[in-house]
């Protein structure tokens, strides 16, 4: 008996074209990212180093819940090397945070490093700050510049009024500060500019400035701070802090004001009081340069006329250390947000050096080699990769005899961000180091 065999005929013509719903419910469902099982982007955030998993928190509330996730904390635990029962008492945010403070100090301390560099004024770059990936720097050609650090793009520029000098400046996301010749001065990022009137902004010449919403503070040669409303464009308040000019400022989160001098002496005074609440005094007569306070240790930094550093904790008042660590001026030292390790310090030998900040030890010191590595185009000109150099740590102050000078430009400014940083100097150049861990 023959058996009836079914058959199946291969569809000659491809699969049937979509209808309109199908079409319709395509559009209307996310394709990117976004749209994947939180298990998914959990596997896929188990394969990121800490750095990169706290960038990926900082995307979105829904990539934040799942770093957060107990699922993540329990495989994080499992990876990192010497785990402890401290390790899980802590709050998550912190495990995340000493990771990657970690991880930003080894990679200073022994990681690999090169030197982008470009052109970025016609004339010396005195001043640079970094925030959110941009770079500001300005001074010396009357022109602020903000600069993409992914791509090396001028992304913004913003000029001075013709008869007046930058001094210095600081800026956010919605706005720049600037201390230009006796005013001060804001830039909207938009493009806007308001110069404060004369009889509401005018004083004696201004050396430093330093900003905290809805205030701004300038310290001057007459050895006074004053204090302007950013809103009313009105000097609030005048405070005498020195018989002596003013170098350097900071402000803490208590509005505190903590200004250097030409002294030596630094003073800090609480305007809510108008009272002078504490005088830190250095061994250096020749003054202080530079300050930066750390809000995570409470501890303040400083550096001298004379290549010294110092250290107090703003709690007692207590004077931590002192240390030589330049040959001659520091004219600035800075740390990263939150790093309670290390700090950064730059002056006029030209010469990067990496401090301890519990004693004040030089740990490492940086220079850029004589070998160019690369020239490639940035959207804004050329820039040269350069080779890095760790220099020896038996002599870590006189090091004329390891670089030559021409390599060494003194070093006007820094600012220190995520495994890199950032120096200007007498030169037209900005540089950017950027070390791998």
């Amino acid at each position: 008996m023959n058996k009836h065999q079914q058959s199946f005929t291969a569809a000659k013509n491809g699969p049937s074209p979509p209808t309109a719903d199908q079409i319709h419910q395509r559009r209307k469902t996310p394709t990117n990212i976004l749209s994947l099982d939180p298990d998914i982007v959990c596997t896929i955030f188990a394969l990121l180093d800490m750095f990169d998993l706290v960038r990926c928190s900082l995307v979105c509330k829904l990539w934040n819940a799942i770093v957060e996730s107990r699922s993540l904390r329990e495989f994080c635990e499992r990876n990192v090397k010497n785990s402890s029962s401290e390790f899980t008492e802590k709050p998550w945010r912190v495990i995340l945070g000493e990771m990657v403070m970690e991880q930003h100090r080894l990679a200073l301390l022994d990681g690999g490093f090169y030197v982008d560099q470009w052109k970025g004024h016609s004339t010396t770059v005195a001043q640079c700050r970094m925030k959110m990936g941009v770079l500001g720097t300005g001074v010396g050609d009357k022109v602020i510049r903000l600069w993409s650090l992914d791509s090396y793009k001028c992304i913004e520029e913003h000029s001075m009024p013709a008869t007046f000098p930058l001094i210095d400046f600081d800026f956010d996301e919605s706005k720049i500060v600037g201390l230009i010749g006796s005013h001060l001065c804001i830039w909207r990022r938009n493009g806007k500019r308001s110069i404060f009137p004369s009889l509401g902004g005018k004083f004696v010449k201004g050396s430093c400035m330093r900003y905290l919403d809805p205030e701004a503070v300038v310290g001057c040669d007459d050895g006074a701070v004053r204090i302007f409303d950013m809103y009313s464009r009105r000097c609030s308040q005048i405070l005498r802090m020195h018989p002596v000019p003013i170098t350097c400022l900071c402000l803490n989160e208590d509005r505190l004001i903590i200004s250097g001098s030409t002294s030596g002496d630094i003073r800090i005074s609480d305007p809510s009081s108008v009272q002078q609440v504490a005088t830190l005094r250095s061994s250096d007569v020749r003054g202080i340069r530079t300050m930066c306070f750390n809000p995570s240790s409470q501890l303040l930094f400083a550096g001298s006329a004379v290549g010294c550093a110092y250290c107090w904790d703003l709690r007692t008042r207590k004077l931590l250390w002192s240390n030589r660590v330049c040959p001659n001026v520091i004219y600035s030292l800075q740390h990263m947000q939150n790093d309670t390790s290390t700090l950064v310090v730059g002056g006029i030998d030209g010469i990067l050096r990496l401090l301890n900040q519990n004693d004040g030890n030089t740990v490492a010191c940086f220079s850029m080699d004589d070998k160019l590595l690369s020239t490639f185009q940035s959207p804004s000109g050329s820039v040269q990769r350069i080779k890095g150099q760790r220099l020896p740590e038996d002599d870590l102050i006189n090091i004329e005899h390891l670089v030559s000078r021409t390599d060494r430009p003194s070093i006007t400014c820094l600012a220190v961000g995520m495994k890199k940083i950032v120096t200007t100097h007498n030169t037209n150049d900005i540089r950017l180091w950027k070390f791998r861990s």
